[in-house]
């Protein structure tokens, strides 16, 4: 099993965040994210509980900015993990992430995600990668080695570089557009999933809960 989280402060920002009020996202744009995170949400995969995470939301998803500046992308806003469901204004904008030097820019009505970084960085490394998932699953996280899916090293912690460079680590040996996940070792029960679709990404992650709860004791 992987160790539990290095952390302490779940869901807490710790990059060095540039950020400006701005406009919301255009609601046509967030449709599939909204509609996935709905079913996310009804699996606690997403959500807020007091019994999980010192009470802090979880989970965040995120998908690139077509038409605008390279790698730019739309995320769900810091702590909206009790919403019902998401508005134009819990979604940020980051324009800018840096994961070597642990910076970001972002603008819009709420502060990014504290995974950000995270989903930066595949951004950045695949062009073909247009939507990041990031959620909790105790029994993926639980199960990834009979799974056989990769796990970043358990010493990276969340929303760091070093995370960020975990991921990148990973993520390079799959350079086409299909849809992929890994377990966050240092984050518990954290997982990313991503890919070039909103559908095939979503659905592997329901593939892969469907497995790991077939593989539990």
């Amino acid at each position: 099993m992987i160790a539990k989280a290095q952390e302490n402060n779940e869901g807490v920002i710790k990059f060095h965040l540039d950020f400006r009020a701005g406009p919301a996202p255009e609601e046509s744009l967030l449709l599939k994210l909204n509609a996935w995170r709905t079913s996310f949400l009804e699996l606690g995969l997403i959500g807020q509980d007091p019994e999980r995470y010192e009470g802090y939301g979880f989970g965040n998803l995120s998908r690139r900015l077509p038409g605008q500046r390279e790698n730019a992308f739309l995320i769900s806003g810091t702590q909206t993990g009790h919403l019902n469901a998401l508005q134009a204004n819990h979604y940020a904008t980051v324009l800018h992430c840096n994961p070597a030097k642990n910076q970001l820019q972002a603008t819009g009505q709420i502060k990014p995600s504290s995974e950000a970084l995270s989903h930066g960085i595949l951004y950045q490394i695949n062009p073909q990668i247009h939507w990041v998932m990031h959620l909790h699953s105790p029994d993926i996280f639980n199960n990834y080695r009979s799974l056989v899916l990769p796990c970043t090293d358990p010493s990276a912690a969340y929303g760091t570089p070093e995370m960020a460079s975990a991921i990148e680590a990973l993520a390079k040996e799959q350079q086409d557009g299909h849809s992929s996940l890994l377990v966050m070792g240092g984050h518990q029960d954290g997982i990313l999933a991503y890919g070039s679709d909103a559908d095939a990404t979503g659905g592997l992650v329901i593939r892969t809960l469907n497995r790991a709860l077939q593989n539990a004791p």
